[in-house]
């Protein structure tokens, strides 16, 4: 609803009822219910799938004297699981039988008004869950909203909350504010809430200075020019990691580097481990694509090797990654991305083995010298 309201194209629908997971499995055919903390029903229909949600409350000790029913099962009405939501445009609801929006929380009256405002105390519900810092960013960026005075003075109070959050959940913020049109500006707003020293630490060196900061903000401006695929983290990590390394260590891109000095460089230690939360793969292919995009930049070297010349270096796992990088540090024009891609899916397609068919066994023929005849030996 949110997203419909603000004139956004939605990603996906959440359905949620009055009935219990065991109700609506029995209700509704092809259906399952997934979950172990969070209860859910899984309902098919062909090749799609519909998440069903049972409505939530919070936790009450007096209704539950021995204790809270484990993970997150505690079923209340409409409103009650309204109010449990952090922000209020994120309450609202829509009655698909009466075709009519349920606002529990003026969350109608913030679209309007193009807020985000927390829904209760914005003090104690930050401390609460500190990663509600990080999204109020992201959502305000994503609809283009401002934060609501009271919620942003919080923001600012309890910033450094969020390096108490769990490594995992920032990871998937950061990752989630790199999706969006615009997330420099979302950076930058994170910095000046005070919440950046703290969300990645390491970034503090990039507003220090006004050169470094526009050597950074112009890669990550661009950032949806480079990156083939959103949903892959590491080509959204592996141009953010570009970025804080031509604006912090080395400007100039022709300088060739060993991957292994940049994974055991002391900042990029803390960067990836402690700040970003990367897998030792993504760190690998990350450090192996700055190294090897400086092979990419000689393309009449590249065009001069046999094919099985080319396919070790298309072969290569960091190869994708390096082609991205090049193409954001000018070390290649468009169409030298376009040649070399075509050129990788060309030896890719001419190198995968055919699909094996169904083929008669070999017969042997055998010769009787006894006999002097032959037969066939299957």
């Amino acid at each position: 609803m949110r997203d419909l309201l603000a004139g956004t194209p939605p990603k996906d629908f959440d359905i949620a009822t009055t009935a219990s997971p065991q109700q609506v499995r029995r209700s509704i055919y092809n259906s399952f219910i997934i979950g172990r903390r969070f209860r859910l029903v899984l309902v098919k229909r062909n090749d799609k799938q519909f998440e069903v949600a049972t409505f939530r409350k919070e936790y009450n000790p007096t209704e539950f004297p021995d204790g809270p029913p484990p993970g997150d099962n505690i079923f209340g009405s409409p409103e009650e699981d309204a109010r449990r939501r952090d922000f209020t445009v994120n309450a609202l609801m829509f009655d698909p039988v009466k075709g009519e929006i349920i606002d529990f929380c003026n969350g109608m009256s913030d679209i309007n008004e193009h807020l985000i405002r927390m829904i209760g105390e914005p003090g104690p519900r930050l401390i609460e869950d500190p990663i509600r810092i990080l999204r109020a960013l992201r959502l305000a960026h994503k609809l283009r909203f401002s934060i609501e005075a009271n919620l942003r003075n919080a923001i600012a109070t309890h910033a450094s909350d969020v390096a108490k959050s769990v490594l995992p959940r920032r990871r998937e913020e950061i990752l989630k504010i790199l999706r969006l049109t615009e997330s420099f500006l979302a950076i930058q707003e994170a910095h000046d809430l005070g919440v950046l020293q703290h969300l990645i630490p390491s970034f503090g060196e990039i507003f220090s200075s006004a050169d470094k900061k526009n050597i950074f903000s112009g890669y990550i401006h661009r950032l949806h020019q480079f990156v083939d695929d959103p949903s892959q983290p590491v080509e959204l990590f592996a141009i953010l990691t570009l970025a804080y390394y031509r604006s912090t260590i080395e400007q100039d891109p022709t300088v060739k580097v060993h991957a292994n000095d940049l994974i055991e460089h002391p900042k990029f230690q803390p960067l990836f481990r402690n700040e970003l939360g990367l897998f030792n793969y993504e760190q690998r292919l990350i450090a192996r694509a700055i190294h090897l995009q400086f092979d990419l930049a000689n393309l009449s070297d590249f065009e001069s090797k046999k094919d099985n010349q080319k396919a070790a270096l298309i072969n290569n796992e960091a190869f994708g990654i390096a082609l991205l990088m090049a193409y954001a540090d000018h070390l290649i024009s468009p169409g030298q991305l376009y040649y070399l891609k075509s050129e990788q899916e060309r030896l890719v397609t001419q190198n995968r083995p055919n699909r094996p068919g169904r083929h008669r066994p070999h017969r042997r023929i055998k010769f009787n010298k006894d006999k002097n005849e032959s037969f066939v030996k299957k």
